[in-house]
């Protein structure tokens, strides 16, 4: 049993997963696993899975059909959310970040004087006060259209069909 619109909207977005997470190994030259299932950067995953889903469907149910105009408008609000909510609450958590590293070490450098590890304190400080918030959540209107790209190519690419 083959599902092409599930199998091609999964593939698309491991496909997206994949070059998300050489990228950041080219780039940071480290292995970083979040960035196989992480949302935000380069593609954007999310783009690709519901864009090629709904390609999918266009080729398998037509363009004309409901499904299809389902999934269209799901796709737009998955893309929309991406560079709108989700990349500003990505912001927001890069701006709060910086605000609580340099109240934390404004506060910290000030008690730490007083003790005789003065560096000991401050690491405590940090790990026992400081959550460190997700930076990358939402995409860039280009992180998106890439997305989306790849996940159209991908969908013509795909067999409808396997054997037969």
């Amino acid at each position: 049993m083959y599902n092409y619109i599930l199998v091609t909207a999964v593939l698309s977005w491991w496909l997206s997963q994949i070059i998300k997470f050489v990228i950041n190994l080219i780039k940071f030259k480290e292995f970083n696993f979040e960035r196989l299932t992480g949302a935000g950067g380069w593609p954007s995953a999310h783009s690709s899975m519901v864009c090629s889903a709904c390609v999918a469907v266009g080729r398998v149910e037509s363009i004309n059909s409901t499904a299809f105009a389902i999934v269209c408008i799901f796709s737009l609000i998955t893309m929309y959310d991406a560079m709108g909510v989700r990349r500003a609450a990505g912001q927001h958590a890069k701006e709060i970040n910086k605000i609580n590293q340099f109240l934390l070490n404004f506060d910290d450098i000030k008690d730490a004087m007083n003790t005789k590890d003065p560096i000991g304190h401050i690491s405590k400080k940090v790990e026992s006060n400081y959550n460190i918030m997700k930076e990358y959540l939402g995409h860039t209107p280009f992180e998106v259209l890439s997305g989306a790209i790849i996940g159209v190519i991908f969908a013509f690419l795909m067999p409808m069909s396997i054997g037969g």
